[in-house]
């Protein structure tokens, strides 16, 4: 009796230290390190963002940069983070409709425009100017990144065949950063990039608008991924990016944080 009433002490005691063990590793996730998928495009801001949440709450934040259709395939092969936030919208729900999201809320909105040397030496006025003879034009990839996938959809919305495109399309780039940067080394007459980062290219290149009837916008959503082992976390995380500090660090690099008619 003495010995079956040892064991079940003892087999009690295991149990309790497993469980005080778990919580304190699940503590202890939570309070060092997450991982944020991050379209290229968005880079400036965020890397701010990261630093003061990081600062507020004691927390490291591994960032991957890149284009978001190349961030969502690394997402779906590793199966490892805990946010996502790409270019688009589109992504996080592609994300989530393969059950990868557990939440998402949109942060800020991207609008399309056409950047094109100092001084527009070439004088484009829309899009129809891109389709000029001779004209060296650069465009995202849309196997790539998300300015490559709605630069094609804002195509198709003014009927011009993306065959005639083609003709004139000697560089197609994995980010929109890139596109800004042939602009600046003078390897391309215009590109099509997001408003902010024709901001960020103001010395060396000029902003064509496009009109608004013409233009397809960009909503970024960020989500937390379904898979996070921090997910109270990533929920701060989400929450700073959309408060009032949060949406002070976009505006400040020029990044549209109202909805756009």
């Amino acid at each position: 009796m003495k010995k079956v009433t040892m064991i079940l002490i003892v087999a009690i005691g295991v149990l309790l230290c497993g469980c005080k063990a778990e919580k304190s590793e699940e503590s202890d996730s939570e309070s060092k390190e997450l991982l944020l998928y991050c379209g290229a495009g968005i880079r400036p801001p965020v890397e701010q963002m990261v630093e003061a949440f990081g600062r507020e709450h004691g927390v490291k934040i591994v960032t991957d940069y890149a284009g978001s259709e190349v961030l969502i395939s690394k997402i779906k092969l590793t199966r490892k983070g805990d946010l996502y936030m790409p270019g688009d919208k589109h992504y996080v729900e592609q994300a989530a409709q393969e059950g990868m999201i557990l939440s998402q809320k949109p942060v800020c909105y991207f609008v399309p425009t056409i950047l094109v040397q100092k001084g527009n030496p070439k004088n484009i006025r829309g899009l129809q100017d891109l389709l000029k003879a001779g004209l060296k034009l650069g465009l995202g990839d849309a196997r790539a990144c998300a300015i490559g996938r709605k630069t094609k959809k804002i195509f198709a919305k003014n009927n011009i065949e993306w065959e005639d495109v083609q003709k004139n399309l000697v560089f197609q780039s994995l980010t929109v950063n890139e596109l800004g940067m042939q602009i600046q080394a003078d390897s391309l007459d215009a590109v099509i990039v997001w408003d902010a980062i024709a901001g960020y290219y103001s010395e060396h290149g000029t902003e064509v608008p496009i009109p608004p009837e013409k233009n397809v916008i960009s909503t970024v959503n960020i989500g937390v991924l379904s898979f996070t082992k921090n997910g109270s976390l990533a929920e701060k995380f989400v929450e700073f990016a959309v408060s009032e500090a949060g949406q002070a660090i976009l505006a400040k690099h020029n990044y549209r944080t109202e909805p756009v008619e």
